[in-house]
């Protein structure tokens, strides 16, 4: 990563697209430029109650426009912010943050398989479309859809729904499984316990696989420590068997770290 930024950015426009689920365009000076599919900016409350900002992850990067695209759920009082703001008002931001999805891996690989669940979702859009060569998309919601149509434009798209409103009933591995979808790498974003089972399929069919872990971030730097995760490698930094999710990450290897 060359650097990271802070900046004013400017809101070009914001639009409900599901329950409780925002989508956020920014204008920006230089992160847009140097972002990364899996990279994630912090943005910074107004209120200063809220001392630190909120990790999202970037959605969509418009280099030529010099914007970003975010997508969020609220969560507590900070994304509640976020979500009364108008278009032409301004957020602190910094970044591009963490290091994102390996896209030069597919160099070696012949088919992609993007699997994704819940607000793990977004940074998947970017990602299929920078990312080369065939590739499969699944992914997993509670119940109501979003973003299918940006995926869906990226490559094929396989659906599952816990309560069975849409494609398959269950799971992103009970989709993988039912649509007997085949590849040769996987890249992976969403809860633990999804990509837990991820990681164990991975391992069974002999599938490298990379993950973005999502985790509470506090600095977003690496400097806090307050979000790490175990890895089987010693840290550099903790001297332990630690990786900062926000430095390090959020993307693993999937063999390199415990979930």
């Amino acid at each position: 990563m060359p650097g990271k930024w802070k900046e004013t950015a400017k809101i070009v426009g914001q639009t409900k697209i599901g329950k409780g689920i925002y989508s956020m365009w920014l204008q920006t000076e230089e992160i847009a430029g140097h972002a990364v599919p899996g990279q994630f900016i912090s943005v910074y409350c107004r209120d200063g109650s809220r001392l630190l900002p909120r990790p999202i992850s970037i959605c969509e990067i418009d280099r030529e426009m010099k914007q970003l695209r975010i997508v969020y759920r609220v969560a507590g009082k900070g994304t509640e912010e976020f979500s009364k703001l108008e278009t032409g008002g301004s957020l602190e931001i910094m970044g591009p943050l963490g290091n994102g999805f390996p896209l030069s891996r597919m160099e070696e690989k012949h088919h992609a398989m993007l699997i994704a669940g819940g607000i793990g979702i977004p940074p998947v859009v970017e990602l299929s479309k920078q990312l080369p060569g065939g590739k499969s998309i699944v992914v997993g919601y509670r119940d109501e859809l979003f973003l299918t149509e940006e995926l869906g434009k990226n490559g094929s798209v396989f659906i599952a729904t816990e309560d069975g409103s849409a494609g398959t009933k269950g799971n992103v591995l009970d989709a993988v499984r039912e649509n007997d979808i085949q590849a040769d790498i996987i890249y992976a974003c969403g809860p633990t316990p999804m990509l837990r089972a991820l990681k164990a399929y991975a391992q069974e069919k002999g599938i490298e696989c990379w993950i973005s872990m999502e985790e509470r971030m506090a600095c977003g730097i690496g400097a806090c420590l307050a979000c790490v995760c175990q890895s089987k490698e010693v840290d550099g930094h903790s001297h332990v068997h630690n990786k900062r999710v926000c430095k390090e990450g959020p993307v693993f290897l999937a063999s390199e770290v415990e979930l």
